[in-house]
């Protein structure tokens, strides 16, 4: 059987992976890249920039259609589908295209296709019969959709992230399962875009929002998008979507159903279990957040695989550190993460920053005046949070227009661990949307007095 040596073996050729890759290469290790399925990221092929595309398409319709506050005369926008899935995979395959040049600049006896599973703490046995036996290794697999068995009965009427994106045109109508960022986002394209939505979660949130105010206003704000039914658990019987809660229950057909209600690691199928690690009842080895070392071994888990924290920047981030700690083994650097940063591009956008939990003080501000007044965009509020015996900023939680900037300008003042006093006396130019994080300090300093 042949058998490659190599110092640092990275399976998946995701971002998490091909950072891995440089990272390791960088640090002076001998690195082979092994992919199984598709070269190149979820979030350009069917994640975070194929859903901004469509996103683009449903904010110049809505655009048009509101025209007519401003004293504009517009027609009504007449979408044509197609057209805007053409341009979707269009400009996606541009952005991918930017993908397979990075993946082509790596010598080809470092690349190897097909699917790898351990046969041993660091071996890895590949389709054909080869093997690569490792120093250390990263694994970059990344995440899958879930299909729910309660859901399998519709069969080709059901769409993931993996595949809404290859539709020809628009469905005719559209059932979102998981009101999360991903269903919120393609939610509000497809409904913008005038195909009739409904969203069903079995939580009482949307959008990853714990603040109960906030929860509510997000509630009312995308309630007037599309009918939305949270506390709800769905199945299909028939050719009919059947949702029931406590104070909700109902059927009717859909013409697709979307399926965005989590994607679990791509962990199935690599025989962890050969590995020596002790698993838990997920599959999941013992992770060490710091270095992402799994236990004492030298298997590192990076990206979405490891599901700490599933977005690109995150992605990348311990890509990094999994393939510089995986060149360097046993010699391992632990990195503090960053401030937790999440927001979902639902336009009102939400946001998220630092880690929910008790906190001392909140200060709270509303879009309902200055800037958002001249653009005729009032709805949402912010809330930003401090703790009480030192006044130092812990995070907040908004949703509203222009919040994926605002929600950068409070990441970088809680990663500065910034007293609110001094985060008043930073510039905030007038008019602008930024005033109301200023507002929000305003009633967080009056809160703690």
């Amino acid at each position: 059987m042949e058998t490659l040596r190599t110092d640092v073996a990275i399976i998946g050729a995701g971002t998490a992976g091909m950072t891995a890759y440089r990272a390791a290469t960088r640090a002076g290790a001998e690195t082979v890249l092994i992919e199984a399925g598709q070269w190149g990221t979820t979030c350009v092929r069917a994640g975070c920039m194929p859903s901004k595309l469509l996103l683009a398409a449903a904010r110049a319709a809505q655009e048009a259609r509101h025209a007519g506050t401003f004293g504009i005369s517009v027609s009504a926008p007449r979408i044509d589908g197609a057209a805007v899935m053409a341009r979707l995979r269009q400009v996606r395959d541009r952005l991918l295209a930017d993908i397979f040049e990075q993946l082509a600049a790596i010598p080809a006896a470092r690349k190897i296709d097909g699917h790898a599973r351990f046969v041993g703490p660091t071996t890895l046995r590949i389709d054909g019969g080869r093997e690569v036996a490792a120093r250390a290794v990263v694994v970059a697999t990344g995440a899958r959709s879930a299909i729910p068995s309660s859901l399998a009965a519709a069969g080709d009427r059901l769409l993931t992230n993996e595949t809404v994106f290859d539709l020809d045109t628009l469905p005719t109508s559209l059932a979102v399962v998981g009101a999360g960022p991903l269903g919120l986002e393609l939610a509000v394209a497809f409904a913008r875009l005038g195909v009739p939505t409904s969203v069903f979660d079995t939580a009482d949130q949307i959008g990853g929002l714990h603040d109960p105010e906030l929860a509510a206003c997000a509630r009312t704000i995308f309630g007037g998008e599309f009918d939305l039914h949270l506390g709800v658990e769905v199945s299909v019987e028939g050719d009919r979507l059947c949702w029931s809660g406590e104070a909700d229950r109902g059927s009717a057909r859909f013409d697709r159903i979307l399926v965005a209600a989590g994607r679990p690691p791509a962990l199935d199928g690599l025989d962890l279990d050969r590995t020596g690690l002790a698993l838990d009842g997920h599959g999941m080895p013992p992770l060490d957040p710091g270095t992402l070392r799994c236990g004492d071994g030298p298997i590192f888990l990076a990206g979405d695989a490891n599901h700490l924290r599933p977005v690109l920047h995150e992605a990348a981030r311990q890509g990094d550190l999994a393939g510089t700690n995986a060149a360097r083994y046993p010699a391992v650097t632990r990195d503090a993460p960053p401030v937790s940063l999440a927001i979902t591009f639902s336009d009102p956008d939400i946001a998220t920053i630092g880690s929910p939990g008790t906190h001392d003080a909140t200060g709270t501000a509303r879009f309902d005046a200055g800037r958002g007044l001249v653009e005729d965009r009032t709805e949402g509020m912010i809330r930003l949070r401090a703790r009480r015996s030192d006044h130092v900023l812990t995070g907040g939680e908004m949703v509203g227009p222009s919040v994926e900037h605002l929600a950068h300008f409070v990441a970088a003042m809680v990663a500065a661990r910034m007293p609110v006093a001094q985060a008043l006396r930073l510039p905030f130019y007038h008019p602008t949307f930024a005033e109301m994080l200023q507002n929000a300090l305003r009633d967080l300093a009056h809160e703690l007095g």
